[in-house]
């Protein structure tokens, strides 16, 4: 124990630098090749979070107001004079692909035969659920990144750690010496990348749950609204009909 004390006091004397950038300066070409790599993984992926969290908080905002237009009691062909596609807003942009298929074909067919009516309707969820495609993937963009840095970034700071520890013993083969300041300065290294491999994983593996909850409950939404608005839509025709 006082051999222990010893030894820490003499590093303490030593005058050795382990600040994070002095770890860094003095750590060898893989080892500073694992930091650099889990710094912009870090930056990257706060760079990320911050995007789609505030994205998302734009999109609940505006489907709200959407919803309010939609429930307004107008009719569909008004409102989609009212809002134009190319929108912000995935449920703006699926809407008006769904009135665009309608544009597109009614005066092509007789809207008094069942099977006009039904490949209407197949043509039109077709035009909605692409749109739908397009949205979720622009959405999610980037999200598995954070899955991904959640996963390996302990692995690579590992990596760093393995590959510190391996230069201590060769520093202690060399030196023939056990002295804990021969040997403190390639440990604070390696478990320099320990913590950032850690620092980059939590965040991202947090924020990666979170943030996919968050876009599953909104693509659960673009679905249900696909489904009311189809049954919106040929509602009022059916009505136009009686």
């Amino acid at each position: 124990m006082e051999n222990n004390i010893v030894e820490a006091v003499e590093v303490v004397n030593s005058g050795v630098d382990f600040s994070l950038m002095a770890l860094f300066l003095r750590a060898d070409l893989v080892v500073k090749s694992v930091i650099i790599i889990l710094v912009l993984s870090s930056v990257w992926s706060w760079t990320v979070i911050f995007s789609k969290i505030l994205r998302v908080k734009k999109l609940k905002i505006q489907s709200a107001e959407f919803e309010e237009l939609f429930w307004s009691g107008n009719s569909l062909e008004d409102l989609y004079e009212t809002v134009q596609e190319g929108s912000e807003d995935p449920k703006v942009n699926i809407f008006c692909a769904g009135m665009e298929e309608w544009k597109k074909s009614k005066k092509k067919i007789r809207m008094t035969q069942v099977s006009s009516i039904n490949s209407l309707k197949d043509r039109m969820t077709r035009a909605m659920n692409s749109s739908f495609s397009r949205e979720m993937e622009a959405i999610e963009k980037n999200l598995t990144f954070l899955a991904t840095a959640g996963s390996t970034a302990p692995f690579v700071g590992l990596f760093g750690t393995v590959w510190g520890i391996m230069n201590s013993f060769q520093s202690i083969a060399i030196a023939q010496n056990t002295n804990l300041a021969v040997v403190a300065p390639g440990i604070a290294e390696a478990l320099f990348a320990t913590a950032l491999g850690l620092f980059v994983a939590i965040p991202s593996v947090v924020a990666y749950n979170q943030i996919s909850s968050d876009i599953n409950k909104f693509s659960l939404s673009l679905e249900d609204f696909i489904n009311e608005f189809i049954t919106i839509f040929f509602r009022q025709i059916e009505q136009g009909q009686s």
